[in-house]
Order: C-alpha cells, then sequence, then structure tokens
C-alpha cells in the first residue's frame, strides 16, 4: 500500500493519490492519522514497537528498575536504566517513540519521561492533576491518557487525564469514567481506549471505553467473562485480550473483544499460571504479560489473533507485581 505524507486535513492537494494508498494528516485535533483517500477511514499514528519496557514495582517494597525486552523475539529482560523515583503501581503509555511512565509510590503525581531506543535514566515529564497509585494508562499515539486509581487517602476516583507524549507538559483533564474504579486492565485501537474489569465496591467485569479526538466521558462497552481485579490488558488495532486478575487474582482466564464494537467478551485461552497485578503490552501481533501475584518473574505471550493458551517467554531481571509496561521502537 503507497503511503504519502501530508500536513493538510484536505483533501485535492497535489501530491495526493487519486484511487488509492495512505497520507498522513492531522486532525483538528492535532492527532495525526493515517487517512485512507478511497474510504476516508482513519488509522492513527502507531503506538507501539518491539521494544517492551517494564517499569517499577513492589517486591514488598517498591522499586525504580526499568528493563526491556524485544516483544519478537522471547528472552530475558535486560536493565534499561532506573526511575526517577522508587514506584508502586505506575502506569505507561507511549507514542511508538516516547514512554510516559505516571504516578506510583507515595501518591506521587510525577510522570516520568523515557526515549524507548536509548537505554538511560527517566526524566521528569510534568504531573498529573493527581498523584496516587493503580491507575489505568493507554495512548492513542499522541496522547497518554491516565484513568481512576486511588488518590490519597485510599479514595478511589473516576477521573481521566490526558498528556502529551512527546511535549513536556502537566496532565489536562479529559473526562470521567462510568465509576470510582482501580486496577484495570487496558487496550487501545487508536480511536478507542478500553478499561476492563477492576476493583470498584468489589471486583467488576464492566467493560469501558473512551474515543480520543475530544474530551469525553466513558461509555459501557460490555462484559467480561468473570470479574477481573488486576487483570493484565493488551491489543492489536482490532482485538484486545484481558489475562489474568479475578477476585484475590485467582483466574488465568483470557478473554477477548472486538475493539470496534461493543458487546460481551469471548474466551481467549489461559495463561500459564494463575496470576494478577502484573503488565501487559504488545507490538500488536504478540501480546505480553510480565510478573504479578506472587512477585513471580515470569512473563508469557500469546499471538493476538489466534485464540489459544499462552507461552512461556521468558523471565523479568527480578520478579515483582504492581508494575507497569508499555512498548516502542
Amino acid at each position: 500500500m503507497t503511503r504519502k505524507i501530508n500536513n493538510s486535513y484536505t483533501l485535492g492537494q497535489s501530491n495526493a493519490p487519486t484511487n488509492s494508498g495512505d497520507m498522513l494528516k492531522t486532525r483538528g485535533d492535532g492527532t495525526l492519522v493515517w487517512e485512507g483517500v478511497a474510504d476516508t477511514t482513519y488509522e492513527p499514528a502507531t503506538w507501539y514497537g518491539d521494544r517492551g519496557i517494564i517499569s517499577g514495582g513492589w517486591t514488598g517494597g517498591a522499586t525504580n528498575v526499568m528493563e526491556y525486552i524485544s516483544i519478537s523475539t522471547p528472552g530475558n529482560g535486560t536493565d534499561f536504566g532506573d526511575l526517577t523515583a522508587n514506584k508502586r503501581d505506575p502506569k505507561a503509555a507511549s507514542d511508538k517513540t516516547n514512554m510516559l511512565i505516571a504516578a506510583g509510590g507515595e501518591w506521587s503525581s510525577t510522570i516520568d519521561h523515557i526515549t524507548i531506543s536509548t537505554l538511560a535514566n527517566a526524566t521528569d515529564h510534568g504531573d498529573l492533576t493527581r498523584g496516587g497509585y493503580d491507575m489505568a494508562a493507554v495512548s492513542d499515539g499522541t496522547y497518554g491518557y491516565f484513568a481512576g486509581g486511588f488518590v490519597s487517602g485510599w479514595s478511589v476516583v473516576n477521573t481521566i487525564d490526558y498528556v502529551s507524549c512527546s511535549t513536556s507538559s502537566n496532565a489536562t483533564d479529559f473526562g470521567d469514567l462510568t465509576q470510582n474504579i482501580r486496577g484495570m486492565a487496558t487496550g487501545e485501537s487508536g480511536t478507542r481506549g478500553i478499561f476492563s474489569g477492576g476493583e470498584s465496591s468489589g471486583p467488576s467485569d464492566t467493560i469501558q471505553y473512551i474515543t480520543f479526538g475530544s474530551t469525553s466521558n466513558a461509555v459501557d462497552f460490555g462484559n467480561l467473562l468473570t470479574n477481573a481485579e488486576g487483570g493484565v490488558g493488551y491489543s492489536s488495532k482490532t482485538r484486545m485480550c484481558t489475562s489474568g486478575g479475578g477476585p484475590g487474582y485467582s483466574t488465568n482466564v483470557i478473554s477477548y473483544i472486538t475493539m470496534a464494537t461493543t458487546g460481551d467478551a469471548t474466551d481467549f485461552g489461559d495463561l500459564t499460571t494463575t496470576r494478577g497485578g502484573g503488565a501487559g503490552t504488545s507490538d500488536i501481533t504478540r501480546g505480553i504479560v510480565a510478573g504479578g501475584s506472587g512477585y513471580t518473574d515470569v512473563i508469557d505471550y500469546t499471538t493476538i489473533a489466534t485464540t489459544g493458551n499462552a507461552t512461556d517467554f521468558g523471565n523479568q531481571i527480578t520478579g515483582r507485581s504492581a508494575q507497569s509496561m508499555a512498548s516502542g521502537d
């Protein structure tokens, strides 16, 4: 497929293909998208890559460790650098080049920044509108969105913040989740950010979503196969998987949804072990689930397009739970 670069939102430019191909354009909200000339469908610029970075976590105490894997090649984690502080339950989002690791640790609102291709320590990017633990994060390839979680005093909120991945700045309010909730699994299609499961007044099977491109509240999507507090999410461009979690992190179930349509989840397969509270990401082909309850160092993977059980990928440098993960190049 041919793709041409164009900074205009208006078709009819001299460098526009007349009957096929895509052009990179900027929508009115500043989001870069691939526009299909023939059918005017939109495919946002990528938010994923082959390098998966695992950040922070809990081993009985919070840690500042960052490590990376190559998602296409099973193997063990390798040291990347250190966060700006020890972080428990931070959350991560990327625009393929830049990765943000937000909150975690003593009610911190700090957003850390790394360049995914360069091994180095994190630097300060800005602050969320609130500090806390156990939020959920998605990306549309331009902004990182950080939703829900604990705030100081252990109250749970429905707040959604968003912030540029590439430009150092503080976060801004985006809207609200459908309920006060924490411990959600996440995935993104480029046009939608998905939040599944979590813990509100108890473990939840709720799936909800936001539409990127305009500030708004989340909308109900459907339900998981089981309550999934602490489930781990990852996605391709079309399908999102939610893995593990459950009441007391008691399940190894993987379920999936098709993100373009609303509805309930379908069975996908099982993790290699029962666990929750780990971290996940993908290169949009292969989904990764790292660490989790029991401070395990196990990393699993699945092929997102093909239902089936997970396969052993390798091991983290240190076994831990409550870490974050995102990918890029």
